[in-house]
């Protein structure tokens, strides 16, 4: 145990030794180049892990922040919805847990919507408390033009103004003030089944930054989704909002409780299973396969100090005779490799921070440079790329780093305390 402890018992004169063969040009028996590439390589290597999981941390977070700020954090549908003389009483149980924000029903229904000039698209038509719309700041705030939700609600049965997504309204050409035609499946009559069709305004048009809404959704009044429909105060589903989104598992038995018997409840995580899951399982293989990048790097500094044992051979024998143990000479070749490691490491960490940080300028510049959109919001789901770095995993990539580096220049600094000075000098 004290022996190994005396590898690391470094003195001055060992790091002053290390820095001077990293200075030394190859000619003269130095790893001045190599030195410079496993530099190079171990700064790329660290700034392109720390820059990769940084966006994929703030495409996660700003994909489902943007999700859950658009939707419910858990529903309630089933028996409860359709006893139409307990339900507002269920909805004042609801709204009284602790960490409930918010509770509201909504209806919804899939149809087409039809602009003035015959042109037609799929639509996805929910019908919603005015006022609730209205507290949902990711629609609330992106609708053009600023007052678009002034007559949202306000006439009989809510009246006619709807709101409409960016994409509908870009697929259409529609701008706010035109008129539209909703066209839903209709019931069953005597002369078979009718499409309910009727006319709207459009208020004003939503941008929520989530392409799958803005490309679908329309909303109208619920009362006026109710009467369009023709399922008179019907609800489909109680939608809730609580604080802590995160954590929703520990508010389901107390919204089971309040939602009575025969209720189901279902949350945000169990709707985005498949999308949560593949972003998790994406986030640790990534982190996986481009730590790899580090090692290959890292493996330079073997080659470098492998070459510069070879050639310090006659230095490490007279060390030797004049008494250096082979402590010494490991901790010298040590430190070679590991200056270089850590010099890479500091790099690579000071340029993925400052990438990170000034990620949109860089962004807005390349497309300005190219003319192209290089995240286009339809395929990528966010229109900006979001980069969130967290100390957490930017320790560990700094660390794992620097242990790579230690790793890769310990068995060759061990190999250079083995030489024996008779041997070192036998072809002087």
């Amino acid at each position: 145990m004290a022996s190994l402890l005396s590898l690391f018992n470094f003195k001055g004169w060992e790091f002053d030794l290390a820095l001077k063969y990293l200075r030394t040009k190859r000619k003269d028996g130095g790893i001045a180049v190599i030195a410079i590439i496993s530099f190079t390589g171990i700064m790329l290597a660290v700034t392109a892990l720390i820059s990769v999981l940084s966006i994929m941390n703030g495409f996660r977070d700003e994909l489902m922040s943007r999700v859950l700020a658009f939707s419910g954090h858990a529903y309630v549908s089933g028996q409860p919805i359709n006893d139409f003389a307990h339900r507002d009483d269920m909805l004042k149980r609801i709204k009284a847990i602790p960490g409930v924000v918010d509770a509201n029903p909504y209806l919804d229904s899939p149809g087409l919507i039809q602009n003035s000039h015959g042109q037609t698209g799929l639509a996805y038509m929910r019908g919603v408390i005015p006022e609730a719309l209205k507290h949902t700041k990711l629609i609330s705030d992106s609708i053009k033009p600023a007052d678009g939700m002034a007559q949202f609600g306000v006439g009989d049965y809510g009246g006619d103004v709807i709101l409409v997504g960016s994409g509908v309204a870009n697929e259409l050409g529609l701008n706010a003030g035109d008129e539209v035609t909703l066209v839903s499946p209709g019931g069953s009559t005597a002369f078979g089944a009718t499409p309910r069709r009727k006319e709207y305004t459009v208020g004003g048009i939503f941008k929520s930054g989530v392409s799958d809404i803005d490309k679908a959704f329309i909303y109208m009044p619920i009362t006026q989704a109710q009467l369009f429909f023709d399922r008179e105060d019907e609800w489909d589903t109680v939608e809730i909002k609580v604080d802590k989104p995160y954590d929703i598992d520990l508010y389901r038995p107390a919204l089971t409780r309040a939602a009575g018997e025969g209720a189901y409840i279902s949350d945000w995580k169990e709707q985005n299973a498949s999308l949560w899951g593949a972003l998790k399982v994406e986030r640790t293989a990534m982190r996986f396969i481009l730590f790899f990048i580090v090692i290959i790097a890292t493996l330079n500094i073997i080659s470098g100090i492998v070459m510069l044992v070879k050639n310090k051979t006659r230095d490490v024998a007279i060390l030797r005779t004049m008494g250096a143990d082979r402590a010494a000479i490991s901790r010298i070749f040590f430190m070679t490799g590991t200056i270089i490691g850590a010099a890479g490491t500091a790099a690579g960490l000071l340029l993925g921070v400052l990438f990170c940080t000034f990620i949109g300028p860089i962004q807005h510049f390349l497309e300005w440079l190219l003319h192209t959109k290089l995240f286009p919001a339809d395929v990528y789901y966010l229109d900006a790329v979001p980069a969130k770095m967290e100390p957490s995993e930017v320790a560990f990539v700094v660390i794992a780093s620097l242990l790579a580096a230690c790793i890769s220049t310990f068995f060759p600094a061990l190999w250079a305390s083995k030489l024996e000075p008779v041997e070192a000098l036998r072809y002087e």
